[in-house]
């Protein structure tokens, strides 16, 4: 990529690659890092779901994992027993809430209280001090969340590893001493990885990356929403909004997963442009919730689309096909909670807002501040929590 595009696409990368699309004049184009995207949400589609580009082993697990089978067992295991902590979720959330500074900087601060609400979820509190302490140190750290400079990169990895040491000893702990039920994600994964099969530092290892890959996207999106609303509604009144409406719009406007990737099995012709084995073939979630014919106005932030018939076109904001996050229900209802929690007898403002992405391990907001006003009242939506 030539410099001038490269800066084009830090500035406003979700523009850049639908202008790369519409330049195309295939159904197939190339991305700025490398491999290729389709353009159709109808090839998007086969992309994602066809056997054909969804066979063996998800790419999501690496090779911590030894099959595909084991992948959808811890997947439906964490699934599980984060629906199940729901009510935990929520008592934890109206603390948290309750706490946040009337000005907050975003999305560091959403960060926090999502990291903060999941905490005892993903590591139960009669768990070592020593690793629950450098779990939250991981939070700040770098490890968690990307951290934007070289220095703090190298300074995290230095983490990572102690965090690693740590999980890896509470694995065999645990493994000798094993949980009547799942208390955390740590025996959740314990439960569906034999030791036989998944070694006490390969699972300290999936532990970490399923940390990552729970509270990462939910503070994404939860800044996000609070951003689009607060930008597309100034009025002193409250949103006008269910909460449910506004994550699902923010979900389909600013998906966090902006490419979903398949590796090509065989030689294969797709779009007018034959592929070899091992290319690396991309749907976007973004350019399929934009794509114009199938979504009324799709440019436009409308959370009051999703009660109105015919607005929708294809809506994949935690993939489709055989590897859909296992998760995505229970993801959305902690976006929903989240946001009512921040929304419910409030006013929010931001200042510093900004809709354009920064892409990190996802597409991210850039940093904006947030102004939460206690309200006395509110309005209906807001009692119930909608």
């Amino acid at each position: 990529m030539r410099i001038g595009e490269k800066r084009r696409f830090r500035r406003d990368p979700l523009a850049y690659i639908d202008i790369l699309r519409r330049r195309s004049g295939t159904e197939v184009f190339r991305l700025p890092r490398g491999g290729y995207c389709v353009r159709d949400a109808d090839l998007a589609q086969t992309l994602l779901r066809s056997p054909e580009y969804n066979t063996g082993k998800s790419g999501f697990f690496n090779e911590l994992l030894p099959t595909r089978d084991a992948q959808v067992e811890v997947g439906h295991a964490v699934r599980n027993l984060l629906r199940a902590g729901l009510p935990r979720y929520r008592a934890e959330l109206t603390r948290a809430v309750t706490a946040l500074p009337a000005v907050s900087r975003w999305p560091a601060a959403g960060n926090t209280l999502v990291h903060r609400c999941l905490t005892d979820l993903l590591l139960h509190p009669q768990s070592p001090v020593r690793t629950r302490g450098l779990t939250d140190q991981a939070m700040r750290g770098g490890v968690v969340f990307h951290a934007p400079r070289a220095w703090r990169r190298a300074r995290a990895e230095f983490l990572r590893a102690r965090l690693l040491t740590a999980l890896t000893e509470e694995v065999r702990h645990r493994r000798r001493h094993p949980a009547d039920e799942p208390r955390d994600v740590l025996d959740a994964l314990l439960g569906a990885c034999p030791p036989t099969e998944v070694t006490d530092r390969t699972l300290a290892e999936l532990h970490l990356m399923m940390y990552r890959a729970i509270v990462v996207p939910i503070s994404a999106s939860l800044a996000w929403s609070v951003l689009l609303g607060c930008l597309h509604h100034t009025s002193d009144a409250p949103w006008p909004w269910p909460a449910d409406q506004v994550v699902r719009e923010t979900l389909r406007y600013r998906p966090v997963p902006w490419l979903l990737g398949r590796t090509v099995p065989h030689v294969v012709e797709l779009g007018g442009v034959a592929f070899r084995p091992g290319d690396l073939l991309s749907a976007s979630p973004y350019l399929m919730h934009h794509e114009k014919g199938r979504w009324t106005a799709p440019e436009e932030f409308r959370p009051e689309r999703w009660e109105e018939p015919g607005e929708h076109g294809s809506y994949v904001p935690f993939g489709a096909g055989p590897y859909i996050c296992a998760g995505a229900a229970v993801a959305q209802t902690l976006l929903t909670e989240s946001l009512s929690a921040l929304t419910r007898d409030a006013r929010l403002t931001v200042t510093g807002g900004d809709t354009r992405a920064v892409i990190s391990e996802g597409n991210v907001p850039r940093p904006f501040v947030l102004h939460r006003t206690p309200r006395h009242g509110g309005t209906e939506h807001e009692r119930e929590g909608r």
